[in-house]
């Protein structure tokens, strides 16, 4: 059995900006290197592997969640231009929780963050999409008072 989740990879052509996309989110730079060679060909199935690989995670978070940042020098990356596009199969979005929503969507519109609906109050909490790097969907979500 699972004990909760661990981490998110995003596959990025600008690595420091969205470095700076997720330390807005409030995440902080614990590690980056570069992989290569052959236990990375074997464990990603791809041949002649070079990446840099950062790893930034939430203070304070527990258990700890990391978003690691994926920048491919070899092989050549294949964008999706469907990315955002929440109507197809396979992975959709990630959801942060947050306390307070409003003030979250005001603090990222000032920082130009493209925030994609109005809130919505749906199975106690109220949620709201961002456009995250590379054009990925993120959620927020600030659960509602029980009371």
């Amino acid at each position: 059995m699972i004990r909760n989740f661990d981490h998110v990879t995003v596959v990025v052509r600008d690595i420091d900006k969205a470095k700076a996309f997720f330390m807005l989110l409030g995440l902080e730079e614990v590690i980056s290197k570069v992989i290569e060679g052959e236990k990375f060909d074997a464990f990603m199935g791809l041949k002649d592997i070079k990446a840099e690989h950062m790893t930034l995670v939430l203070p304070g978070a527990s258990p700890r969640m990391e978003v690691q940042l994926l920048k491919y020098h070899r092989p050549e990356i294949k964008p999706d231009p469907d990315i955002v596009r929440l109507d197809r199969l396979g992975f959709n979005h990630v959801c942060f929780a947050v306390d307070d929503i409003e003030a979250e969507v005001a603090r990222l519109r000032a920082a130009g963050v493209e925030i994609l609906n109005e809130i919505l109050d749906f199975h106690s909490r109220k949620l709201v999409f961002i456009r995250g790097p590379e054009g990925i969907t993120l959620e927020l979500a600030e659960l509602n008072d029980p009371n």
